[in-house]
């Protein structure tokens, strides 16, 4: 009875090779090459289905860190989005040329833009130089300044006066007459100066950018965060220059170049695209609260308008006042009015101070005058100073 259990026959079956089926013959070997082609033809599509798997998992990942890093994600794919026009519009190496003979040891240049409405004489653009003259220890940085004309009449003017000038022309649009506050043109002429500035520092160049409507009478670099990125003027100033709540002028600002700045400009200029129809420092407005700027570690500083005032918030103490802006202001007869009674304020305090008349004297300015007719303190960011080339 043993033998007739079932693990006992397979062992004895095992062990009798007479019982044993017969092995099948092997293939030929034409016939075992065909074969295994044929078993891994059929798993192509396992395999297909596999790796597309594994490519959406990572495109997941992809996807999932760049959400994490950049929370406005459509915010940051508009780093790239739109035309960037200074790479295809300017003259490259001519700017190059420039940027190089006007720079200082540090590659640092200060930077104005002026149309034909701005640089006629006895307008805008003699104003500058003239505050540039009689400033304190001011003359100095004339052989620093380029003037980026926006026009062929501004740039054959700029080159009468000035050495280092470059003519920025945008096919299709003249730039050439008084652009109002908000117009298409002024529009247009506020981002394409954004754009051009992009692209200084993206050549390595630090900059300080300055309106044409402000009058230098000290160095201002002395009075600059050494550790910022970016720094810029107020129209008004609450006394903490990092709190994002200031209200910023845009027609003053201090930039290092470095990664962290090329990509803010490259996101402030296409961020326009996000807020059509606002000017670049309304949009300034709008993005600096942007998850994204933390994201880069750009660290933004605001002025103090003791020191960089304008008619929004002048300067109380002429001997500190670095620079002054007419802002706050309509029309560019007012402007110049105004202006050439500040330059007259500042001849004054400096023939007092020169011959010690009054002792302790801190100076005060008589303006504004016919600017005070169009005066208005800022209340929101766009309410912003209407005339030429930036508020």
């Amino acid at each position: 009875m043993g033998l007739e259990s079932g693990n006992n026959k397979t062992a004895a079956g095992a062990g009798n090779p007479d019982l044993r089926p017969p092995s099948p013959p092997p293939p030929p070997p034409e016939f075992s090459l065909r074969h295994r082609y044929l078993q891994l033809f059929r798993q192509i599509p396992k395999m297909v289905l596999i790796i597309g798997a594994m490519g959406a998992i990572s495109c997941m990942l992809v996807l999932y860190h760049s959400s994490t890093t950049f929370p406005f994600s459509g915010d940051y794919n508009s780093l790239t989005a739109g035309k960037l026009l200074a790479d295809s519009d300017i003259n490259l190496d001519e700017l190059k040329i420039i940027l190089k003979n006007a720079a200082m040891s540090n590659n640092t240049v200060i930077i104005t833009t002026l149309n034909d409405a701005w640089a006629e004489p006895n307008s805008m653009f003699d104003l500058l130089l003239e505050s540039f003259r009689i400033g304190d220890q001011t003359k100095r940085f004339l052989k620093h300044l380029v003037v980026v004309t926006l026009d062929q009449k501004a740039y054959a003017r700029c080159l009468k006066l000035h050495p280092h000038c470059y003519n920025l022309s945008t096919n299709g649009t003249d730039f050439s007459e008084e652009a109002y506050f908000m117009a298409p043109d002024y529009l247009k002429m506020m981002w394409r100066r954004i754009d051009f500035l992009r692209k200084v520092l993206d050549l390595g160049y630090s900059f300080v950018f300055t309106d044409a409507d402000i009058m230098w009478f000290r160095d201002p670099f002395s009075k600059f965060d050494k550790e910022a990125d970016f720094q810029i003027a107020c129209d008004s100033f609450n006394g903490d220059p990092s709190d994002l709540k200031n209200l910023p002028n845009g027609g003053f600002n201090y930039v290092k170049s470095n990664n962290k700045t090329i990509q803010f400009y490259k996101f402030w200029y296409n961020s326009r695209l996000n807020y059509p129809g606002l000017h670049d420092q309304d949009v300034f407005n709008k993005i600096k609260f942007k998850p994204f700027i933390s994201n880069i570690g750009l660290r933004i500083r605001f002025l103090d308008t003791g020191y960089f005032g304008g008619f929004c918030q002048p300067s109380k103490d002429l001997n500190k006042v670095c620079t002054m802006h007419a802002n706050c202001c309509v029309g560019l007869e007012n402007k110049v009015n105004d202006l050439e009674i500040m330059l007259g304020d500042w001849r004054k305090y400096k023939e007092l101070r020169a011959n010690q008349t009054i002792d302790g004297f801190a100076g005060s300015w008589t303006v504004p005058q016919l600017c005070r007719g169009s005066f208005h303190r800022p209340r929101v960011a766009k309410q912003k100073d209407d005339q030429g080339t930036k508020s």
